[in-house]
């Protein structure tokens, strides 16, 4: 081939490489992130669980699929605005895994995209789904119920801090499962023979007012109910709860990662991953009403014992001998 020919052919290889690549590029399906929260760095790591099922299945971020994000920063107002753009683009499935609001946003702004949620909400009385084992719509996911919850992290609050004559339980009053995770809690509290003050949080500023009235309310212990603000102010809270010496329960393992005293929960890493393999399976060709909704029944305990140290906690060996993990 003579020199002249081959640059010529070279050089119109070289063209066609970047109209190649934006073809492939437009051929990449695009999944549509929505989430009520923030990009913290723990959801960070959430998030780090999703892409891996997403890359079990095939899908792998950047490369053969793309993924749009969008974060509410907990203006849940924001959410229908978000979820009709991510609409108007096509992508081809709607995530919404840890967010209820961002799933029922995403509900009403399409009937035709796949959407995909994890929520520690019954997902029928939400109204997300027609029922667990027949979706009939749109929609599916997994679910943990929170409400569920209280009842076991009141009774290890009790543990915790046995001579308190009072407890308190932390609630953010637009959380869709408020009312039910206010009656859970007040059954609880009734069996152990204990009164709780309920309080209420949607801000940081309300945050540092709920832990100064601690000390007047005399409430011996405090548990923190499953929700996207509390949860991307982890470190906030833990903070809180150190400088006012109360014994906290979160329902995440990543508050007691970050020196809060104990967490009971649902795996919120679990609901992530779900939430990736229910996507990957409909990227591949499965339809959101012929896959029920899991139910999740994984539910850790983990306490760290430098922290209950710091607050002059003696813990239960009983305690000790349930937990999934003990950090030192």
């Amino acid at each position: 081939m003579r020199r002249r020919a081959f640059i010529t052919l070279l050089g119109g290889a070289a063209a066609a490489w970047p109209v190649a690549a934006r073809a492939q590029q437009a051929a990449m399906p695009v999944i549509g992130f929505l989430n009520a929260g923030a990009p913290t760095a723990e959801r960070r790591n959430l998030l780090a669980a999703f892409r891996q099922a997403l890359s079990d299945a095939g899908y792998v971020e950047g490369r053969s699929v793309s993924i749009e994000y969008r974060w509410a920063e907990n203006q849940y107002d924001r959410l229908p605005t978000m979820a009709a753009d991510l609409v108007r683009r096509q992508v081809r499935v709607i995530a919404t895994p840890g967010s209820t609001p961002a799933a029922l946003a995403a509900k009403a702004a399409t009937t035709t995209i796949p959407i995909v949620f994890s929520v520690g909400t019954d997902p029928v009385k939400a109204g997300l789904v027609a029922s667990l084992n027949r979706p009939g719509s749109n929609v599916t996911g997994m679910s943990y119920l929170i409400s569920l919850l209280v009842v076991k992290q009141l009774e290890q609050l009790h543990e915790l801090a046995p001579n308190a004559a009072v407890m308190a339980v932390l609630l953010n009053p637009k959380l869709e499962a408020a009312a039910s995770v206010l009656e859970d809690a007040q059954v609880a509290a009734r069996a152990l023979g204990l009164p709780i003050h309920v309080l209420y949080a949607s801000t940081e500023t309300d945050l540092d007012t709920v832990f100064a009235s601690m000390t007047q309310l005399q409430a011996g212990g405090l548990v923190i109910s499953a929700d996207a603000f509390f949860f991307s102010r982890l470190e906030h809270l833990v903070g809180l709860a150190t400088r006012y010496s109360v014994p906290t329960v979160y329902p995440w393992r990543e508050a007691v990662a970050a020196g809060g005293l104990v967490s009971y929960g649902a795996s919120v890493t679990d609901g992530y991953r779900l939430a990736g393999v229910y996507t990957g399976r409909i990227l591949m060709g499965d339809k959101p009403a012929d896959l029920p909704v899991q139910q999740s029944t994984k539910t850790e305990l983990v306490i760290n014992l430098k922290t209950a140290k710091t607050l002059g906690l003696t813990l239960p060996p009983t305690l000790l001998a349930r937990a999934d993990e003990v950090i030192e």
